[in-house]
């Protein structure tokens, strides 16, 4: 099988989960970066909701583009279907994404699914700093996530400035 591209927005930029050969920045244009899903699991619970982060209609996203080994294809979109899908909050699917270098590829993306429970609309991004600030799961505080998910950004060149008002407002 040939190696294929995943594309990370979030956490899967600085926590991938699996072997990767290359790693660039690329463009996903439809979607932007968005704290629009409840976490109830990895940074909240059901009774206590998180935020993270999720791909939402319209608009466009800078992230990082991982090519990930066609041996392993299967393990790792096992692995990447149990990370991602555990309440089926996110749709899996194959999007066009540009690569730093103009080469247009297909990606394998999670996107937030806008008629599940969890999908999290029209927050304000201080009502966004407050559930972040006062939330945690099974791995890990919600600031945490925020805060790993805005450094590996700016190592690599990518803005997003909602999450960085968002990081700014966790300041304890």
């Amino acid at each position: 099988m040939s190696d294929f591209w995943v594309f990370g927005y979030g956490s899967l930029i600085w926590n991938p989960g699996f072997d990767v050969l290359k790693k660039e920045r690329a463009m996903l244009h439809g979607l932007h970066r968005s704290f629009c899903v409840y976490s109830w699991v990895h940074r909240g619970t059901q009774a206590n909701p998180g935020l993270v982060l999720g791909l939402d209609k319209g608009g466009s996203c800078q992230g990082m583009a991982m090519l990930a080994p066609g041996k392993k294809r299967n393990e790792i979109i096992d692995y990447l279907r149990a990370r991602e899908l555990v309440t089926d909050v996110y749709l899996e699917c194959w999007r066009k994404i540009r690569l730093s270098n103009g080469e247009q590829v297909s990606a394998l993306v999670y996107r937030a699914d806008s008629s599940h429970q969890q999908y999290a609309s029209g927050l304000c991004l201080d009502r966004q700093a407050e559930i972040v600030r006062n939330s945690q799961g099974k791995s890990g505080h919600n600031a945490d996530y925020v805060k790993s998910t805005v450094s590996a950004m700016k190592e690599h060149g990518i803005r997003d400035h909602s999450l960085e008002y968002i990081d700014a407002r966790l300041k304890f």
